[in-house]
């Protein structure tokens, strides 16, 4: 019977803790109370107490943090503690799944936690702060958070809903994911498992939908040379998982198409990756393809959200909710030397390509954000910072013509068979 943990401040939200843990047992799961409070003494009894919580962080300042009753120091300290235990559990495996209800302070400890457990282990936090700007408690893990909807103060018919829903959500993904993982003889599910070994070495791409067509493309002759391809987009979350996944040592190979996130970080858009953007391929040591795809936008949201600095600047309404803004000579110059330095730090081997035509689907000639100035601003302090052993390739084509995406794939897997044919000796 799959264990699922239940972990909270149950100095001040005991009973609600308690009424997903009986919700849990009904479905056939056995609950794992975890008191993460700090504060008061817990108002249920826990299966492992705070003291045992603490235990698994094995700091020596602990009763002095607790003695100077400061919330947020009291936050910190469980958050890391909490998150040490639960990779113990799971490394045991002692737990399946794991679900908490919270505040600002419950779902700050609470994340810190299930960040720290690997992704597709079942994870699920109900919070008040779930409607909001959740990329703080979210990271680059794949919990999921669901809107407590009123606060996490005692049972009523409102919330007796939210928490009875939360505990079926997380009974399901167990009951899923553990059907995956040990499915019952003779049944289909044996293929379903098969399927999700990993085997093939994993490459990992980045796309937006300007450079669909050229990731796509590639993916199919990677995936035809016995690669798995995961895709992630170039959306801020999605560089800084795939710079996550990469450092996790998981990770062959490097397909970095789109590497549009520093243009947000460099100018102020919203879709930012963070300045340790390319940095985790360098640390990694594993082959790579770069290339300035979608270089040519900063990403803001609807027309009203774009900075007022920004009026009389070249605008795209891509959607509703997107506004592009074209990147001007200048910035060109200054993304062209950040990526170099950036590439310059790498070891393995890695190619820069270049499609002198378009970076994107937008600034092909005809688009709207079509610029030679800019383009050739950007492929030439690229060239001038690059390390001068550093292939670059600069194929007369639009990034997402197939040639495009060829010339990537075999650039790539003829690093990857370098790479092999090094490992071997």
């Amino acid at each position: 019977m799959p264990t699922i943990a239940v972990l909270g401040t149950l100095d001040s939200k005991g009973p609600e803790h308690a009424f997903v843990a009986d919700a849990l047992r009904r479905a056939g799961h056995t609950p794992l109370l975890i008191d993460v409070g700090s504060l008061d003494a817990p108002t249920i009894t826990p299966d492992l107490s705070r003291t045992e919580v603490l235990a698994a962080l094995n700091a020596p300042d602990t009763a002095a943090i607790f003695a100077r009753r400061d919330r947020g120091e009291c936050v910190t300290l469980m958050g890391r503690a909490a998150a040490a235990l639960v990779t113990a559990l799971h490394a045991a495996g002692r737990i399946q799944g794991i679900i908490s209800l919270g505040g600002g302070g419950g779902t700050a400890i609470a994340t810190a936690a299930m960040r720290a457990l690997p992704i597709g282990f079942p994870k699920l936090m109900v919070s008040t702060l779930a409607s909001g700007q959740v990329a703080p408690y979210v990271g680059t893990s794949d919990l999921t958070m669901m809107p407590a909807i009123v606060d996490v103060s005692g049972l009523n018919r409102v919330s007796r809903a939210i928490f009875t829903n939360a505990a079926g959500a997380i009974a399901g993904m167990v009951t899923a994911r553990e059907s995956t993982l040990h499915p019952p003889v003779g049944t289909a599910l044996r293929a379903v498992r098969a399927e999700a070994t990993p085997e093939k070495p994993l490459i990992v791409a980045s796309m937006f939908g300007n450079t669909t067509a050229c990731v796509t493309a590639a993916k199919k002759i990677l995936e035809a040379a016995g690669y798995e391809v995961l895709v992630f987009a170039a959306t801020g979350n999605g560089g800084r998982a795939m710079e996550s996944l990469i450092a996790s040592g998981l990770v062959s190979g490097v397909l970095d198409i789109t590497t549009t996130e520093w243009a947000d970080e460099l100018v102020g858009g919203v879709l930012t990756a963070g300045p340790e953007r390319l940095d985790a391929t360098a640390k990694a040591k594993i082959p790579a393809i770069i290339t300035p795809g979608c270089l040519d936008m900063v990403n803001f949201g609807e027309p009203a959200s774009v900075p007022a600095k920004f009026a009389g600047r070249l605008f795209y309404q891509h959607n509703p909710q997107v506004t592009l803004m074209r990147t001007t000579p200048e910035e060109c110059t200054e993304l062209g030397r950040i990526l170099a330095e950036k590439i310059n730090r790498y070891t393995a081997p890695v190619t820069v390509l270049l499609p002198l035509r378009a970076i994107s689907v937008i600034s092909a000639p005809g688009q709207p954000f079509h610029s030679p100035a800019a383009d050739e601003a950007l492929f030439t302090s690229l060239r001038h910072h690059l390390r001068p052993d550093i292939p670059v390739l600069t194929p007369d084509v639009e990034i997402n013509e197939p040639a495009f995406a060829r010339a990537c794939a075999e650039s790539l897997l003829a690093h990857l068979a370098g790479a092999h044919t090094s490992d071997a000796r």
